[in-house]
């Protein structure tokens, strides 16, 4: 953060990506935080290493690099401080650690991030660690499933794949006292739409992988805490060894520059297209927040500012044979995994096997789309023509 950030007003989000965490007067005027790579950093003085008095004691510890990625995040998220790890999970995992331990309950809600899911499973559970999955819709309602030993609630809002929108402020009126985290994944809507810390939340995550990079050539993930549990954060994170490479941060770095125009852009986009896929005759539902039918739409209103590029839409019950016929034949809309970069994805999703507190309801394919920066037009002719094929091959009425 340059020198005067600190004692200026707030700024809007498009400033603060534009402007903060960068310093050119002391980047011999480059407009750009350079990539500072080390391991070994010198010290001066016998009592300078003593008093480890140096800002970047060693490369693991950080340096100028990743710190511009750290002043904008924490601006943004309205944090304490903001920690850097080399995955969308490496975060989330190095937040649960740091406040849970052996013994503890850990409330996770049942759309979370599958490899999360994994980890909770796998690893938490030889901690001793126990886990249990709740609806994410449950809102005030999680108050029947606290223990005495309950010491954090994960919230995904919206869930990545289903798009259920929880209701933290309610949560956070039930947790808040009783001394229990409130952990949030705000991948999805970004800091520029949804601020879960001052809705009650202590600790935000990102899969910076996603739209912080926005150019789909980085692996990231960011920890944001409030000041009650930044300490604990970063005594783990340090334990753990958890370190990203200055190169990655760079991107993201870079990436950040062009957030606010690029989430307007795409989310503008994604609404369209929702909106539009509403009224398909293949199509049996469209789970987007910012719809009005969407169940959790009030919530969305309340809480959000504006809505991510991912949405997801059911279509009627038809073959994989017709999905493949749909999606097989695509130009624009590449078929794989992650979300938020600059070019479209469509992705069929399997959801039975990703849900143990709650039970999927419906019969047909799921859909999920990132919308890119490719043109509108284009984009709905080809999804226009890829649904065309699955009601041909699926005999469905189209």
């Amino acid at each position: 953060m340059n020198k005067k950030d600190t004692n200026s007003a707030p700024k809007s989000p498009a400033t603060v990506v534009t402007h903060h965490g960068r310093d050119p007067k002391q980047q011999f005027g480059f407009v750009n935080t350079p990539i500072v790579r080390g391991s070994t950093v010198i010290f001066d003085s016998y009592d300078q290493i003593k008093g480890n008095k140096r800002a970047y004691p060693y490369g693991r510890h950080g340096n100028p690099t990743d710190d511009a990625v750290r002043a904008v995040i924490t601006e943004l998220e309205h944090g304490a401080d903001t920690l850097l790890a080399p995955s969308g999970v490496s975060a989330i995992t190095t937040a649960l650690l740091s406040v849970l331990s052996a013994g503890d309950d850990l409330l996770m809600c049942d759309t979370v991030y599958e490899p999360t899911r994994q980890f909770c499973d796998q690893v938490l559970d030889k901690m001793g660690i126990t886990t249990r999955y709740y609806d994410p819709t449950i809102g005030a309602g999680i108050e029947d499933l606290l223990q005495p030993n309950t010491r954090a609630v994960m919230t995904e809002s919206p869930g990545s794949l289903t798009f259920e929108v929880q209701d933290l402020p309610a949560i956070a009126k039930v947790c808040g006292p009783r001394d229990i985290a409130i952990l949030a994944d705000n991948s999805w809507a970004s800091p520029l739409y949804y601020n879960p810390l001052d809705l009650g939340a202590n600790i935000v995550i990102h899969a910076g992988t996603k739209v912080f990079a926005g150019h789909s050539d980085v692996m990231f993930g960011t920890i944001t805490a409030d000041e009650k549990y930044a300490k604990a954060v970063k005594q783990t994170y340090r334990a753990l060894g958890v370190c990203v490479s200055p190169e990655d941060s760079f991107l993201i770095g870079r990436g950040l520059r062009t957030l606010e125009l690029r989430m307007r852009d795409q989310s503008e986009k994604a609404l369209k297209m929702a909106t539009w896929l509403e009224s398909h005759p293949l199509v049996d539902k469209v789970l987007h927040p910012a719809l009005a039918q969407h169940p959790q739409h009030e919530i969305f209103a309340r809480d959000f500012r504006g809505a991510g590029t991912l949405f997801a839409f059911i279509l009627k019950p038809a073959g994989e044979d017709a999905i493949a016929a749909m999606v097989d034949e695509m130009e624009l809309f590449g078929m794989g995994y992650s979300w938020g970069g600059y070019e479209s994805l469509i992705l069929p999703v399997k959801i039975a096997s990703q849900r143990s507190a709650t039970h999927w309801p419906h019969d047909g394919n799921l859909i999920r789309v990132n919308i890119g920066l490719e043109g509108f037009d284009d984009l709905k002719t080809e999804l226009a023509d890829g649904l065309e094929r699955y009601g041909q091959l699926s005999n469905l009425k189209r």
